[in-house]
This record gives structure tokens, C-alpha cells and sequence, in this order.
């Protein structure tokens, strides 16, 4: 009965953990230091992949960012270019707040995106509607970036329904000269 309990335990311990993420305040000393409108102002590209959870690539992907810098309001146009031949378009319109905090909207996120920078990293979570075979699915972001140098950045999110990790996406940022 013991050895059933102890292992209840542990195993709750291990679902609950899972839906945690680090702080990104742990990042505060880090450099060099992320200035979201100086990085994305300008052009950018992004080559990036989606895997299942279990580790398989099933789609990669090319994206063309346009970043400007209006109003106190920082719009990225992100065009994507699909392995399978398909397109696609996001547009973020993200605004800091006096907190520091930055919120961020596009057509196909519910509410708002929330993220925090703290010295090279952005860490925001928000909920992507997902079209897949003619139904739309709720799935939740938690989403990290990570700048590298002046013109590189990485990004890796994971990405949930009902707590349950589904797959994760990894980018590549190159900032255009």
C-alpha cells in the first residue's frame, strides 16, 4: 500500500512540475540585453520547425518579419513560407506597458499575449487558435526567446491543450543589415 502511495505521489509531483516554467528574472544578468523594438524594427527572417512531443519534425518553416515602431506600438508582419508549399500571415501589434511588461495581439490569438524581458530573454504565454482540418483549436504558448548576439536570436515554445504538452516549435532569428 505504501509503495502505491509513494508512487501516486511522486507521479502527481511529475504532472505538476511539467506545467512549470523557470522565472525569467533569472535572465536579468544576462547579455547582451533584449530591446524588443531595436531587434525587430527593420526586416528579420526566422527559419523554424514544429516537432511532436515524441521528437518528430512534421512541418518546417520560413518567416519574413517587417517590424516597425509607431505610437509607442511595436507591429510585426510575419509572412511564413510552409515546407509543404502553404502560406501564411501573423501580425502582431505589441505594447509595452509602465510595469515593463509587454502585451501583444494578432487575429489569431485569443486575448492578449503576456511577456516579461529580463536581460536577454522574453518569456510569454498566450492562447493560439489553430486551424487543422477545418476546426479551430485552442492551444496554449508558453513561448521563450533568447538573444544570442546583436542579430540572433533563438526562440523555442511549447505548446499545450489542456496541460498536455502536444509538440514543441523552434526558430532561428537573423536580424537583415
Amino acid at each position: 500500500m505504501k509503495q502505491k502511495l509513494k508512487a501516486m505521489i511522486v507521479g502527481l509531483c511529475g504532472v505538476l512540475t511539467a506545467c512549470a516554467s523557470p522565472d525569467v528574472s533569472q535572465y536579468q544578468q544576462a547579455e547582451p540585453k533584449l530591446d524588443l523594438v531595436q531587434y525587430f524594427v527593420g526586416k528579420t527572417d526566422a527559419w523554424g520547425m514544429f516537432q511532436k512531443r515524441g521528437g518528430e519534425v512534421v512541418k518546417r518553416f520560413h518567416v519574413e518579419i517587417t517590424g516597425t515602431h509607431n505610437n509607442g506600438k511595436l507591429v510585426l508582419d510575419e509572412r511564413f513560407s510552409y515546407d509543404d508549399g502553404t502560406k501564411d500571415q501573423r501580425v502582431w501589434t505589441l505594447t509595452r506597458q509602465a510595469d515593463g511588461t509587454w502585451r501583444g495581439t494578432a487575429a489569431d490569438v485569443k486575448g492578449e499575449a503576456i511577456g516579461k524581458v529580463a536581460g536577454n530573454a522574453l518569456s510569454w504565454q498566450y492562447t493560439l487558435l489553430l486551424p487543422v482540418d477545418g476546426r479551430t483549436y485552442e492551444m496554449q504558448f508558453d513561448d521563450w526567446m533568447f538573444l544570442i548576439d546583436e542579430q540572433t536570436m533563438i526562440n523555442r515554445a511549447s505548446m499545450r491543450k489542456f496541460g498536455i504538452e502536444l509538440g514543441q516549435v523552434t526558430l532561428f532569428f537573423k536580424k537583415r543589415s
